[in-house]
């Protein structure tokens, strides 16, 4: 699988080639964008089958996913990544199992990932209420820091100075 991030803005198109890439404006950065309002240290991006896995890493102007401002993210196809004021549409190449056109990362909830297993294995929990499942109580555990970071009413989204 080959991830590229597609410039929105219409600057370079970027191949994630390595597994594991730190992306920020220090030149030492895996993935070097030389733009102002990219912090220094602005986030990591880890390469697995038919997604990225993000994490901020405590920028300044932070990182937005489908327009979201996000500490951590999977980004499927077509989804639009924001890394401080530069726009990307994530794309994946020769792949044979990549999203389609219209499909985007969505949050599911517990009980909804827990209908999908029970899918998956044949059944389903409402069908089925009286037998156990032999799935997991919890299959999901909750963080404490929450994955999308709430703007404040009014704020406007310019970046610092």
């Amino acid at each position: 699988m080959r991830a590229v991030l597609v410039s929105l803005d219409g600057g370079s198109n970027i191949e994630i080639t390595k597994d594991l890439v730190v992306v920020g404006r220090r030149e030492d950065c895996d993935l070097f964008l030389d733009h102002k309002s990219v912090s220094k240290l602005h986030c990591v991006l880890a390469k697995t089958d038919n997604m990225l896995l993000l994490r901020d890493l405590g920028s300044t102007n932070g990182t937005r996913v489908n327009g979201q401002r996000v500490r951590r993210a999977a980004l499927l196809a077509n989804d639009q990544l924001q890394v401080a004021s530069l726009r990307y549409k994530v794309q994946f190449v020769e792949d044979a199992f990549a999203a389609h056109a219209e499909e985007m990362t969505q949050q599911i909830d517990n009980s909804e990932l827990l209908e999908a297993l029970a899918k998956i294995k044949g059944g389903s929990l409402r069908d089925d209420q009286d037998s156990e499942p032999d799935l997991p109580a919890q299959v999901v555990r909750t963080n404490t820091l929450p994955d999308v970071i709430e703007e404040p009413a009014g704020k406007d989204d310019k970046p610092a100075k």
